[in-house]
């Protein structure tokens, strides 16, 4: 099992395709190295999820390219 990550330093910025709905807003953090780290903005001393920068670059190019669906 690995280690938690410290995001104690943690840059986060809000994604730009957040709506303006405060309930649908993440942020993501790209300054701790070998992660990206991903949360709910509307609780942000919550748990995060954290990716290798490969997985996450793979995620949104899928999520560009219209390859992933959400649901409604």
């Amino acid at each position: 099992m690995r280690s938690p990550v410290d995001l104690s330093g943690a840059a986060w910025r809000k994604s730009s395709h957040s709506t303006g709905d405060a309930n649908t807003c993440i942020e993501v953090a790209t300054n701790i190295p070998a992660v990206v780290a991903v949360r709910d903005s509307v609780d942000p001393t919550g748990p995060a999820l954290v990716f290798s920068p490969t997985t996450w670059r793979t995620f949104t190019d899928k999520l560009k390219n219209s390859e992933l669906h959400h649901g409604t």
